[in-house]
């Protein structure tokens, strides 16, 4: 693996890898100490509002290539945390991402994940690991409307009963470190009784909300601050704990849904 180009904001650092075969993957390096980090060439989920899927699955990364990223980037930038939230979907090559997650956790590094939940399984098994936090992508509690934005993001109904099932079994500390993530998306998922709905399952569920920023990438008509504040609001007023995206998580460069992926991409 060579690093390609490196990319940097006011915020955040972005790596842009090349591997053997000529494909590319991008890592970030954000809030001082963190590394979000790929797991897959693509993504075969296809969010559209998500630009790493665009192009469908390449193919899985290898447990080296996964760490790779890490040992490149800690040869000169200080990193406490592992965020496995970068391209790809990391239940869908759990072998090697399981194996890179307890290597990274013999470093003594918090290692966190951001996921759609499929295989269940796979989710299953991540619930019960020693992780620093998962998020669970949701973005609609609508079937129809979450498979038209997530078109191979796996079924809600059997996500939905999943974690009702599960996580009554998780120990208390488990279940602290997991919430629901939903990107909010303009007259999409934003509508006061989508919200609503959300903080009914969160309760239920007895976790938080991480409501994520949409940072433009495609058609989508992007929140304003004020809107994106008013959901935040709404669901505090119903009892929910929420996070906001950060402004490492915001920006243009290496935030929420930006990294890319190309067999001969041209960054200029």
């Amino acid at each position: 693996m060579n690093l390609l180009r490196t990319i940097e904001s006011k915020h955040n650092r972005l790596f842009i890898f090349q591997l053997q075969d000529g494909s590319t993957i991008e890592a970030v390096h954000y809030r001082g100490d963190t590394l979000c980090i790929s797991t897959q060439v693509g993504c075969h989920v296809r969010c559209g509002f998500c630009a790493s899927g665009k192009h469908g699955l390449l193919r899985n990364l290898r447990r080296e290539e996964i760490l790779s990223q890490y040992y490149v980037v800690s040869s000169f930038l200080p990193i406490r945390r592992i965020a496995v939230a970068g391209i790809g979907e990391p239940l869908a090559n759990w072998g090697e991402v399981k194996a890179a997650f307890y290597e990274f956790k013999e470093k003594g590094l918090k290692v966190s994940f951001y996921t759609t939940g499929f295989p269940l399984e796979n989710l299953r098994e991540l619930l019960f690991m020693q992780h620093n936090g998962v998020s669970v992508s949701l973005h609609s509690l609508d079937r129809n409307k979450r498979k038209a934005l997530m078109p191979y993001g796996g079924d809600l109904n059997r996500l939905v009963k999943f974690l009702k099932e599960e996580l009554p079994l998780l120990p208390k500390g488990r279940k602290k470190k997991l919430s629901l993530a939903y990107l909010l998306i303009k007259d999409v998922n934003d509508s006061e009784g989508e919200l609503i709905k959300l903080a009914q399952l969160a309760k239920e569920l007895g976790v938080g909300v991480a409501l994520l920023y949409y940072n433009s990438v495609s058609d989508y008509p992007q929140m304003s601050p004020e809107e994106y504040e008013r959901a935040f609001l709404l669901l505090r007023s119903l009892g929910v704990k929420v996070t906001l995206s950060n402004r490492f998580r915001k920006d243009k460069i290496g935030g929420c849904g930006t990294l890319t992926v190309g067999k001969t991409a041209d960054y200029t």
